[in-house]
């Protein structure tokens, strides 16, 4: 994968991801880092920094937004991320299980998993479902290829896109979005 370009999941792709996490011991541990990352666009680094503090509202309750301060985020790019109702409802059975404050996404001994942990952790997912070209990128690229292709519809532009995964660059963002043949024919049929 090193200099290549992280694929980007289809819908199936997702499910399947989802399901065979539903099959492991930390099912909803396993669900909530596939959900971080295709449904919030999170970095490795930003799944393994989150806390509760970060996605709960001031009564412990998980929130609508995820509240990413600049320490958490690459290249101080904290903001603000609305979550997306599938997420929530993943984090809200995973809180369940939760004892404090501290990070959402744990170790199998209990303490916060680091970002090279993460990385390896979408490795081994990606290699047991066989999907060539994966990456811990894949679920962003996923989030900011889908975000693109809607945002129109959202009365939005790609700036927004850009917002919500804090990138510098408008130019960084286009970097992340997969073109499609078929929208391609679509958008010339309407001209």
């Amino acid at each position: 994968m090193i200099g290549q370009t992280a694929k980007v999941l289809g819908g199936a792709d997702i499910r399947r991801a989802l399901r065979h996490a539903s099959r492991r011991r930390d099912a909803q541990r396993s669900a909530v880092i596939i959900l971080l990352s295709v449904k919030a666009g999170l970095r490795a680094c930003e799944i393994a920094r989150l806390t509760w503090r970060m996605v709960t509202d001031t009564r412990g309750r998980v929130a609508t937004t995820i509240e990413l301060p600049n320490r958490a985020a690459k290249m101080g790019s904290g903001r603000r991320i609305p979550i997306h109702p599938t997420l929530r409802s993943a984090l809200v059975k995973l809180q369940c299980g939760a004892t404090d404050c501290g990070p959402v996404i744990r170790s199998q001994r209990g303490g916060a998993m680091t970002p090279d942990a993460i990385v390896n952790w979408f490795a081994s997912l990606y290699r047991e479902l066989e999907l060539q070209g994966c990456s811990s990128h894949s679920g962003r690229r996923t989030f900011v290829t889908q975000a693109a292709r809607q945002v129109g519809k959202a009365g939005g532009s790609l700036r927004d896109v850009q917002i919500l995964v804090g990138h510098r660059s408008l130019k960084t963002t286009q970097g992340y979005i997969d073109g499609s043949e078929d929208a391609q024919r679509r958008l010339v049929r309407s001209l």
